[in-house]
Order: C-alpha cells, then sequence, then structure tokens
C-alpha cells in the first residue's frame, strides 16, 4: 500500500508538470493550427532563465519568478511576430518544420551560455518529506501539484471570463467572425504564444526543482505529445486529465519494471491514435466534399 501512494504521488506531480506543458502546447495549436515541436525547448529555456535571474543575477525569488515571466513573454511574442507570423498561409508541412528548427536553435542557444553539465540550483520547493497512508513521500512532490492546480485554475478563469480570454476562445472557434466582431486575430496569435512560454517556465522551474537542471529538460517536452493526444489537440481541460492518466500510468509502468515508463506514454499514444485520433475530449472535425 505504502509503495502504491509513493508512486501515485510521484505520478500525479509529473503528470502536473506535463499538463502545465501540455496547456503552452494546446493554446498555440488553438489558436494558430500550429503545431508546436519546440514546446520542450520552451520548457528548457524557461528553466534557464529562472535559474539566470535567481542564481546568477541573485535576485530574490518572487523578483527572480517575475523576471522570469516577463522574459518568457518576450521570447513568446518575438517568436510569433518574427519566425511564425511570416509562415501565415504557407504548407502545415513547412511551418511544423520551423517549428522543429526553432527547437533545436533554442537548445543550441542554451547549450552556448550554460553548456551540457547540469547545474546546481538551490531548492525552491519546500524539502522533507510527509508521511501519507503509511507511505513517507517528498515534501516538494505535493507543492508541485498544488502549485500546478493553481496556474491551471488561474488559466481556466482566465479563459472562461476575462476579456482576452473570451477573445482567444472566439478565434479558436473562427478565425473570420473574430475579425468581423474586431477582434486583432494577430494579437491573440502573440498572445497565445506567450502563454505558451509563460506556462513552460513555470513547468521547467517546477521540474528543475524536484529533478535536475540540465538539457534533459527538453527531451521532457517529447511526453508531451502522449498528453495532448489523450486529452485532445484542442482541449485546455483535457491537458489536465492526459497530464494526469499519463503520469500515473507511467509511474506504476515503472514500479512493475524498471525503465517502463519511458516507453509507457507512447504506448498509451498509439493506442489512443487507434481507438479515439481526436482524444478524449478533442472535436473531431469531419470534412464533406
Amino acid at each position: 500500500m505504502s509503495q502504491f501512494v509513493q508512486l501515485t504521488v510521484y505520478g500525479l506531480a509529473n503528470g502536473a508538470v506535463l499538463a502545465l506543458a501540455a496547456l503552452g502546447f494546446v493554446l498555440i495549436y488553438k489558436a494558430t493550427s500550429v503545431i508546436n515541436f519546440a514546446q520542450g525547448e520552451l520548457l528548457l529555456v524557461g528553466a534557464y532563465l529562472f535559474y539566470t535571474a535567481f542564481v546568477l543575477l541573485r535576485l530574490p525569488l518572487a523578483v527572480a519568478v517575475l523576471v522570469g515571466v516577463a522574459a518568457a513573454v518576450v521570447l513568446g511574442v518575438a517568436i510569433e511576430r518574427v519566425v511564425l507570423r511570416p509562415l501565415v498561409g504557407e504548407d502545415p508541412i513547412a511551418v511544423i518544420m520551423v517549428t522543429i528548427g526553432l527547437a533545436a536553435v533554442l537548445k543550441a542557444v542554451v547549450t552556448m551560455f550554460f553548456g551540457t553539465t547540469p547545474r546546481e540550483m538551490p531548492k525552491v520547493l519546500p524539502a522533507g518529506t510527509v508521511t501519507i497512508a503509511g507511505a513517507t513521500v517528498p515534501l516538494d512532490r505535493l507543492v508541485a501539484v498544488a502549485v500546478a492546480v493553481v496556474v491551471l485554475a488561474a488559466f481556466t478563469v482566465f479563459f472562461r471570463w476575462s476579456r482576452h480570454g473570451i477573445a482567444m476562445r472566439a478565434v479558436a472557434d473562427d478565425q473570420q467572425a473574430a475579425l468581423v466582431q474586431g477582434i486583432s486575430v494577430r494579437r491573440i496569435f502573440a498572445l497565445a504564444w506567450a502563454f505558451a512560454a509563460v506556462s513552460a517556465l513555470i513547468a521547467g522551474i517546477l521540474l528543475a526543482d524536484i529533478a535536475e537542471l540540465s538539457q534533459n529538460l527538453g527531451s521532457f517536452g517529447l511526453v508531451v505529445f502522449p498528453v495532448v493526444i489523450l486529452g485532445g489537440l484542442d482541449s485546455v481541460p483535457g491537458t489536465i486529465i492526459g497530464g494526469a492518466v499519463i503520469g500515473l500510468v507511467s509511474q506504476y509502468a515503472e514500479g512493475v519494471s524498471a525503465g517502463a515508463s519511458q516507453v509507457v506514454p507512447y504506448v498509451v499514444l498509439v493506442l489512443i491514435l487507434l481507438l479515439r485520433p481526436y482524444g478524449l475530449f478533442g472535436q473531431p472535425r469531419i470534412e464533406r466534399v
């Protein structure tokens, strides 16, 4: 029983980070119809942005987070304006290849400034352990889940009730109709990329704290794809469910066989593509010709 509780807590913590990373992926796809293969690298850059502000510049924690968020917003808007906006209307394959190239560029920039050696970062999340149902679990994992829940809830409130959130939903549903209503679609595109960078920053901070700060953070973004396919490419609530499911299933598999967590997410990906290609909460698209 204690092992099951430990695996569950670890799985939920991993799933929470995955949900945050997947949120950015879904936001970009909903607003711009771009499949962003650089989401993992945005997570990597976000973690190092926070490291620069908190460790190298020695800023207080709250200030370092704000600086990281501001830098992430600037990065997201710059990518949309400079890299993606000139490709509006181009073939989807060309846009996908550009995001793959963008991932390589972002990783190369991080390597250029910080090298490939893992960096030491002071703990941000509380240390120590707590006992749940007879199992000893790290406190930082529980706090990571709580932080992710708060951030995801804040995004949900923003999308449902704020003026810009409603505008983003309108653009996601019908860009032409949104234009007729006076909504700036280009501004919404930039906002989507900014939010994606911010969610990746928060995910990167949490992951660097509970694991390590290294180049491996970028590869963690690969697990985002099973999450978004499971939840649905255009479903924000689906990212929460998908992250929790992939995190838990991967951790339970790791408890049965070492190394299984590296394979199970992609087994789930193949199964969901075969059985329900548009995901649990995605909208099936039917084209009549």
